[in-house]
């Protein structure tokens, strides 16, 4: 196998996140986000395995309105994110099946990138949108809930980073 290819300039792969958003808006009337996609399944779900329960519930009836939640919007865009993700790293030489050489039976690491996902889930449940959608989609609609919020996420990155600094050897 050959060496893995550089990783891609970020100051124009933020260009072009950017011009992936502005298409995004001026095609479809709708930006980024992920979180949505992963309620709306669980509404498909449940609406399979118990329609009574997606009828009575206010929460699943809300994602069940427009339609199929399998073909709603934010779905068909983490579809292509993971399909994208996967043939950028083949092209770029990067995929492996195994976890990363850092994850050790004896680290925390694996928990903590776990747990830190769930608290991230949770938080966007909370909040009604996930950091990609109001950072990206809300930032760029001048919004400024979105600009407080990251503000507010840089803040606790950087207060954080110390103390789960010592989980990375």
């Amino acid at each position: 196998m050959s060496a893995p290819r550089p990783y891609a300039d970020p100051h124009a792969v933020g260009v072009c996140l950017g011009l992936v958003l502005f298409a995004c808006f001026a095609l479809t009337g709708q930006g980024l986000g992920a979180s949505g996609a992963f309620a709306s399944v669980a509404s498909g779900v449940v609406a399979a395995v118990s329609p009574q329960t997606a009828v009575h519930s206010a929460y699943f009836h809300s994602y069940l309105q427009d339609g199929s939640p399998w073909t709603a919007w934010v779905v068909v865009e983490i579809i292509g994110v993971l399909i994208g993700g996967a043939v950028s790293s083949a092209l770029a030489g990067r995929v492996r099946l195994p976890f990363t050489h850092a994850v050790r039976p004896t680290s925390n690491r694996l928990f903590a990138a776990v747990a830190g996902g769930i608290l991230m889930g949770v938080g966007a449940a909370l909040a009604r949108g996930c950091t990609s959608g109001l950072a990206l989609s809300g930032g760029a609609l001048l919004s400024v809930g979105a600009w407080i919020f990251m503000v507010s996420l840089f803040v606790a990155g950087f207060l954080a980073a110390p103390l789960v600094r010592r989980l990375w050897p």
